[in-house]
C-alpha cells in the first residue's frame, strides 16, 4: 500500500528532515531539518510508550510486560486421590464348577498357614497436576477443567507467590470439561483477571497462554489462533479455538489471552501422538464458557435450555431431497415426547433454519446455541416443513431436569396401521423389502410397536450398500411420508423420479435408533 505523502510516517519524517540538512545551505534548512527529525522521535517514542507489546514493524517486540501482569492471576491445581490398593498374593486356578479340583485348592490356599492371600492393601494417593485461573479475587473463585479435578478427594492451589490453599467444588461441568473451584480459608484479595470476547478473536491473531506444563511452574507460551470452531468430539458443544501456541500436560484448565490481558480461551485438549506439543492445542472459547462459569457461581451447577429434538447433519443428498438450494439448518430426526419442541407442533422430518433470531448454518451450532438460551424462554424457531418456511413458539426447557426425569429418550415410532405380506424389490437401488410379519418381527428383533417396511436384503454393490442401509432396518417414511408396504416405497420412489430428484429421504428405524437417509435414486 503506497503512504500518503502528505502524512509521512516517524521515519519517513526523519529521513526528509537529514536529506533536507544535507541539501540545505543554509540555517532555515538546518532548523527545518532539526524540528522534522524531533518530532519523528517523539511520535515514536509516544507510540511504544502507549502500546509497549509493539515494535515499530507491526510486530511484537515483547510478551514480558503482559505476562509480569497476568502470570500472579494464574495459580497451578494439584489434586489427590487416594485409591484402595488389593495385595496380589497367589490367585487359586481356574476350573469348571463343581469339579473337584476346585475344592481341592480352596482348601488348600485357605489352610495353608505360610500362603499369603489376597488383601487389602494400604491405599494409594494418586496426584495430578493442573492449571487455574482466578476470576474474581474478592471470593477466591478459580476456574479450571473438569478433567483435572474429577474424582479428586483434596485440591491445592498454588499461587504465583508460592502460597498454597486448600480449595472446594463449586460446581462442575462435564459437557464443556469446566469447573469452578472457591478457594478456603482467610485471605486477602487476590489478583484476577477478565474473560474477553472470544468471537473477535480472527485466525492469525496472537495468543498468550500461562500454566504449569509438566509441573513446573508459571510458564508463558505465546502463538496465533490456527482456526476456529474446531469439532475434535469432546463433546454435544464442541466449538474449540486452535493455536499453536505450546501446550502441553498440566496446561489444562489454564487462560489464554489476548494482548489485551483478557482470558479469551480456556486451555483443554492437545493433539500429540507423543504427548508433547506439537503445536496443535485447543481451548474452549471464552464465551462459551462465560455462562457455564456464571451458572456454577450461582446455582452451583449448570442450568441448560433444553428444546427437545434429536438432530443429524443436512447433507447435499438430504438437502436435495427436500427441495432446498443449498444444505443448511438441523434436520429434527427425533422429538422427545411431552418435551418443548413436541408441544410447540415440530415435527421428525422439519429443519429448523433459525433459533431464536440466530441462523443455524451447521446442526452443530444447534446445540450450543439452544443451551446459552435462557430456561423458560419464549422462543421463535423458524423450520423449513415439506418446502414451506413456518414459524413455531417454544417454551424453552431445562436440560439438566429433563436428564433427571429420564425425558431425554426417544418414544416409540408412531402406529402405523396393518401391514400387508407382500415382498418387493426395489428396482435399480439393491433392495429388497417386506411388509412386516410375525416371522420377520421374530428374525429381525424388531419391537412390537414398530411398523413399516423392513429391509429383507441389501446387494452389496448398491447405492444403498453405500448409505450403510442393512437388512432388518424399517423405513418409517418415505419423502416424509408414512409406508406401510413395499408398494407404498415403489409408488413415492417413482413419484420423485419423474419429478427429476436426484435422491429420496428415507426414515429408517435401526433397533430403535431413527434417522434420515438421502438415497440416490438415479439409474445406474
Amino acid at each position: 500500500m503506497k503512504s500518503n505523502s502528505n502524512s509521512p510516517s516517524g521515519p519517513d519524517r526523519a529521513k526528509r528532515g537529514i536529506a533536507a540538512a544535507r541539501a540545505g545551505d543554509d540555517r532555515s534548512s538546518i532548523l527545518m531539518a532539526a524540528l522534522w527529525a524531533t518530532a519523528a522521535l517523539l511520535a515514536l517514542a509516544l507510540s511504544l510508550q502507549a502500546n509497549p507489546a509493539w515494535s515499530d514493524n507491526g510486530r511484537p517486540g515483547s510478551f514480558a510486560d503482559l505476562a509480569e501482569e497476568l502470570s500472579p492471576a494464574v495459580v497451578n491445581v494439584s489434586t489427590t486421590q487416594v485409591m484402595e490398593e488389593r495385595f496380589q498374593g497367589p490367585e487359586m486356578p481356574q476350573f469348571p464348577p463343581g469339579s473337584p479340583f476346585e475344592e481341592f485348592f480352596r482348601e488348600f490356599f485357605e489352610q495353608s498357614p505360610g500362603m499369603p492371600q489376597q488383601r487389602q492393601g494400604p491405599p494409594r494417593r494418586a496426584q495430578s497436576l493442573g492449571s487455574g485461573f482466578i476470576i474474581d479475587g474478592e471470593n477466591g473463585y478459580i476456574v479450571t477443567n473438569n478433567h483435572v479435578i474429577d474424582g479428586a478427594d483434596e485440591i491445592n492451589v498454588t499461587l504465583h507467590d508460592d502460597s498454597s490453599y486448600s480449595a472446594t467444588v463449586v460446581g462442575t461441568d462435564e459437557r464443556t470439561d469446566i469447573a469452578v473451584l472457591q478457594i478456603e480459608g482467610e485471605f486477602q484479595s487476590l489478583p484476577s483477571v477478565s474473560l474477553g470476547d472470544s468471537d473477535t478473536m480472527r485466525v492469525g491473531d496472537w495468543v498468550v497462554a500461562i500454566g504449569n506444563p509438566f509441573g513446573l511452574g508459571g510458564t508463558v507460551t505465546a502463538g496465533i489462533i490456527s482456526a476456529r470452531s474446531r469439532d475434535i468430539a469432546a463433546g454435544p458443544y464442541d466449538d474449540f479455538l486452535q493455536t499453536d501456541a505450546s501446550i502441553n500436560r498440566g496446561n489444562s484448565g489454564g487462560p489464554m489471552f489476548n494482548l489485551d490481558g483478557e482470558v479469551i480461551g480456556i486451555n483443554t485438549a492437545i493433539y500429540s501422538p507423543s504427548g508433547g506439543s506439537i503445536g496443535i492445542g485447543f481451548a474452549i472459547p471464552s464465551n462459551l464458557a462465560d455462562s457455564v462459569i456464571d451458572q456454577i457461581v450461582e446455582f452451583g451447577r449448570t442450568r441448560r435450555g433444553w428444546l427437545g429434538v434429536r438432530i443429524q447433519q443436512v447433507t447435499d443428498e438430504i438437502a436435495e431431497s427436500l427441495g432446498m438450494d443449498t444444505a443448511r439448518g438441523a434436520l429434527v430426526a427425533g422429538v422427545t415426547p411431552e418435551g418443548p419442541a413436541a408441544q410447540a407442533g415440530i415435527e421428525a422430518g422439519d429443519v429448523v433454519l433459525e433459533f431464536n433470531g440466530e441462523q443455524i448454518d451447521e446442526m452443530r451450532s444447534l446445540p450450543r446455541i439452544v443451551a446459552e438460551t435462557p430456561v423458560g424462554s419464549d422462543v421463535e424457531v423458524v423450520i423449513l416443513r415439506r418446502g414451506d418456511e413456518q414459524t413455531v413458539r417454544v417454551d424453552l426447557g431445562e436440560l439438566e431436569r429433563a436428564e433427571e426425569m429420564g425425558m431425554l429418550e426417544e418414544g416409540a415410532a408412531p402406529d402405523r396401521g396393518a401391514p400387508d405380506a407382500t415382498s418387493q424389490e426395489l428396482e435399480g437401488l439393491g433392495l429388497e423389502l417386506s411388509a412386516i410379519t410375525s416371522d420377520l418381527r421374530q428374525q429381525f428383533d424388531l419391537a412390537e410397536d414398530v411398523e413399516g417396511v423392513v429391509i429383507t436384503d441389501v446387494n452389496p454393490d448398491s447405492a444403498a450398500a453405500e448409505r450403510g442401509l442393512t437388512p432388518g432396518e424399517v423405513i418409517l417414511e418415505v419423502g416424509q411420508e408414512s409406508v406401510s408396504t413395499p408398494e407404498d416405497v415403489v409408488s413415492m420412489v417413482d413419484e420423485a423420479r419423474e419429478a427429476g430428484r436426484r435422491s429420496v429421504l428415507l426414515l429408517i428405524d435401526r433397533g430403535g435408533e431413527i434417522r434420515f437417509v438421502a438415497l440416490s435414486i438415479q439409474d445406474n
